[in-house]
């Protein structure tokens, strides 16, 4: 071959090198395109963690159920453990750990258990765990009261438990709400200070107050105490019902502050709603607003002791009726109350019908006329001006309302830090009291509210009016030990009969509960008038 032949042919082959070469180039980059592509979509189809930002006025004072008998900490308790049962929103006891039950005798409830339930811990639940919790609210300062009609649980078997009382008792089931169960093996023995794991403690350092091991949907992870929790779904949990799988909570005391994070998208959930901001949350897009009539009553009490006119049936009923509770509901509480005419809210045992607000003027101005003060009387009075919703607003209404009977009422209004001391003293004659019934029962009004006062039992301990009957006492004590359910109903009911024909105390209203969430959430559903969000059932969709 001639060398002009072979230089020509060098040539050629190596263009057909570069050819080739930058060929496999291309064909290599497409390939890492693709590799890429498809890696893209990989990751965008896989779903992004379902979080729900929640922002409340406070957040959990601890991380142990039975320290504090407060509604923040009833919140956290059906977050991170889970009661034998529960109510559903018409106030109906639904199964939890437990499935079923039954009364074995007048002492004696059965709770059969649900089977396959870990703690956060990896044990076992089990009746060795209520038998242990119940002991242990026994001795809590905050709940043993209510735990005081028991003698403790027995254990039947390891998913059997007998609630037993000291006599005849128609709440079990009420109180069976309250029972949290706590992981008996995690919070026995002594921790790394030498101190007992199951301590109960509320102002200083305890093992469950800064530990858990809960049945419940989501377990505590980061936790720092006035600026945020962060709870993570239990994988062992066994209920599926909800979708969050973390919940990052942010106490932010300040009511704007709070409506502000919502309507920005920092936060996704906001409890409670002040009632100055419903209807500028109710109006915007992408926002829901769920209200509910809550099932606590606010009251004035008449202290017949002190003031001989607030003695007298005519004064007190016609007391009653120059209230215009409908009136403050609409103009004060802006709709964000439910006027009431008793203590019991409906899907109470004590509620009764026909037992309505009375609002009527002429009827009022009558009834004074007849009554042995026709010329009008004069009272001191008391109310907090930051313990209930308005609550200053509300009794300078009171006191306008009265003076169109002849009323001349003085009014003082305090802060609720000072108010109580003061209450407690009985230093006015009339003054506002708020109550919620700790068993979500009507007894529960009569046993403090109502009572004939007895420094001995208790019984009427915030009866500030003194109003003392009898016959109410001796339906709310039959009531205590009546286990026929039809027949207590009937007793709480004569007793809010007895209270309304006598003026026994002027009902106002009870407040109304809100909360407020983005509007992909099924929020309606988990809420309820205990103000206990069930958030282990929410989802988002």
């Amino acid at each position: 071959m001639k060398l002009s032949t072979f230089k020509s042919a060098g040539k050629f082959s190596l263009l057909l090198l570069t050819i080739v070469v930058s060929a496999m180039l291309l064909v290599g980059c497409a390939g890492e395109e693709k590799k890429d592509d498809a890696a893209e979509k990989a990751e965008s189809a896989t779903p992004a963690k379902v979080t729900l930002k929640l922002a409340m006025d406070a957040d959990p004072v601890s991380l142990d159920p039975q320290v504090q008998l407060s509604g923040g900490m009833l919140q956290f308790s059906h977050m991170v453990f889970d009661s034998l049962v529960r109510y559903d929103q018409d106030m109906n006891f639904v199964p939890r750990l437990a499935t079923k039950w039954e009364r074995i005798d007048d002492l004696t409830m059965r709770f059969h258990l649900r089977e396959g339930v870990k703690f956060h811990s990896g044990n076992e639940f089990t009746a060795e765990d209520v038998v242990f919790s119940l002991e242990r609210l026994k001795k809590s300062e905050d709940f043993k009261g209510l735990f005081e009609p028991f003698t403790g649980a027995k254990v039947v078997d390891a998913h059997t438990v007998d609630l037993i009382t000291k006599q005849p008792y128609g709440l079990v089931l009420n109180m069976a709400t309250y029972i949290f169960p706590m992981d008996k093996k995690f919070y026995t023995g002594t921790d790394d200070k030498g101190k007992p794991k199951d301590l109960i403690l509320k102002t200083d350092y305890s093992y469950a107050n800064v530990n858990e091991s809960g049945t419940g949907p989501y377990v505590v992870g980061q936790r720092e105490q006035g600026v945020k929790v962060i709870f993570t779904r239990f994988a062992d949990y066994w209920d599926h019902t909800g979708n969050i799988e973390e919940i990052i909570l942010t106490p932010i005391k300040n009511d704007a502050t709070r409506v502000a994070a919502l309507l920005s998208g920092d936060v996704d959930f906001i409890m409670p709603v002040p009632p100055q901001d419903l209807e500028r949350i109710n109006s915007t897009d992408g926002l829901q607003l769920v209200t509910m009539s809550g099932s606590r009553i606010i009251t004035f009490q008449l202290n017949s002791e002190r003031n001989p006119a607030l003695a007298d049936p005519k004064v007190r009923l016609a007391m009653a009726y120059a209230y215009d509770n409908n009136g403050v509901v609409d103009k004060i509480m802006k709709g964000f109350a439910t006027a009431a005419g008793q203590m019991s809210p409906r899907g109470y045992a004590g509620h009764v019908e026909e037992l309505a607000p009375r609002y009527d003027l002429e009827k009022a101005k009558a009834l004074m006329a007849e009554s042995g003060f026709p010329n009008g009387f004069e009272a001191t009075m008391i109310a907090p001006n930051n313990r209930y919703v308005n609550d200053e607003k509300i009794s300078e209404a009171f006191v306008s309302m009265m003076s169109k009977i002849g009323g001349k009422i003085s009014l003082k209004t305090m802060p609720k830090a000072q108010y109580w001391d003061q209450f407690d003293a009985q230093v006015a004659d009339i003054q506002m009291i708020g109550w919620h019934s700790d068993t979500e029962d009507s007894g529960n009004f009569y046993e403090f509210l109502s009572m004939c006062r007895n420094a001995e039992t208790g019984y009427g301990q915030y009866n500030s009016g003194n109003y003392c009957n009898a016959k109410v006492d001796e339906l709310t004590i039959a009531a205590q030990t009546e286990t026929d359910m039809t027949k207590r109903a009937a007793q709480c009911q004569e007793a809010e009969k007895i209270q309304y024909n006598e003026a026994g105390f002027i009902p106002l209203h009870w407040q109304n509960l809100s909360w407020a969430s983005k509007s992909n959430m099924d929020t309606p559903k988990v809420v309820n008038v205990m103000n206990f969000p069930y958030f282990g059932d929410l989802i988002v969709k």
